[in-house]
């Protein structure tokens, strides 16, 4: 059977580079991208494009009807710092759109969800090193309780109506294609940006914050490789550790030196240091490797000359 996917979220930072991704595993008149603002040129002129404001649920399954779509990758979210400025529509947004895609596969009107989770789901009591799959989670965020709800929702579901749902706690994934998005990891994303146009970058996170991230690259592997594992692999239905690149604002600040000698970081943290606290500084993830054969392949030397390279090129585009 033709798979026929739908993307929601896909002006987002994931969204951009999953959507081109499995278009061209799939063809670009099977993956449908979808968000509440257009996306970039590359995704709205190589493929069918829907506005869609995720939480009008009867246009939502119009939408599944009409491309007769079997997957969807559902990646509209209000991230951890943004959430925090708007808690209802935080809460609202995150755990409503969940509930409609999970109801789209339980009245059989689809196959297969992604529906991606965070480190977030942990909190201060949580073992900060080495995290493993099964632990305390406590998260003290608005984000993190929606996302820990969701791997709960996710778990139910499959248990009672067998629903085929699949995730990853994604640690800060780090990209040059498209924006941050409001995320408390996102410093690591313009810090880039910042170095290439200004040589200076002030970190909102303090010198030695400790945070797992993962470059764009192995985060859309690894979510198409989960997709596509056969079923009897994926073992855990709450959602995956996945485990990334761990370090500093100071360390990356380092490596970036490397590429700009004259590059300066300062350090003025202000309320996200308190969300960064209460994450993890490394994750475990065996049980992803173990059971659907996931590997790391950037480590933070070729994850930075590899962002440097692309993000160089693209300013020189623009200007």
């Amino acid at each position: 059977m033709r798979e026929r996917i739908l993307i929601i979220g896909s002006s987002g930072q994931i969204g951009t580079e999953l959507v081109m991704e499995l278009r061209k595993k799939y063809g670009n008149e099977n993956v449908i991208a979808s968000d509440i603002r257009p996306s970039c040129k590359e995704v709205m002129e190589s493929g069918p494009f829907e506005e869609l404001d995720i939480m009008n649920q009867s246009l939502l399954i119009s939408i599944v009807i009409k491309y007769k779509v079997t997957q969807v990758y559902l990646l509209a979210a209000l991230l951890s710092a943004t959430a925090e400025q708007n808690i209802e529509l935080g809460w609202k947004l995150n755990m409503r759109s969940h509930s409609h895609v999970l109801d789209l596969a339980k009245d059989g009107l689809i196959k297969k969800i992604f529906w991606p989770s965070s480190i977030a789901v942990f909190g201060p009591t949580t073992p900060r090193e080495n995290t493993p799959q099964y632990t305390v989670m406590e998260p003290n965020t608005v984000y993190g309780i929606t996302k820990q709800s969701g791997e709960r929702w996710n778990e139910y579901y499959f248990n009672k109506f067998g629903i085929d749902v699949r995730s990853i706690r994604y640690p800060g994934l780090i990209g040059w294609k498209a924006s941050p998005g409001g995320g408390t990891t996102d410093y690591a994303v313009d810090i880039f940006h910042q170095a290439i146009q200004y040589g200076k970058y002030e970190s909102f996170l303090s010198e030695n914050t400790g945070l797992p991230m993962m470059y764009m690259p192995d985060a859309i592997r690894a979510t198409i490789e989960l997709m596509e594992a056969p079923a009897e692999q994926v073992k855990i239905r709450s959602s995956y550790n996945l485990a990334g690149i761990s370090f500093t604002p100071k360390q990356l600040a380092s490596e970036i030196k490397k590429h700009i000698p004259d590059f300066e970081m300062t350090y003025n943290p202000d309320f996200r240091q308190a969300i960064a606290d209460s994450w993890p500084s490394s994750i475990n993830d065996n049980y992803a490797q173990k059971d659907w054969g996931w590997e790391l392949k950037y480590n933070l030397e070729k994850m930075t000359s590899n962002m440097m390279k692309n993000l160089i090129e693209k300013y020189k585009t623009i200007a």
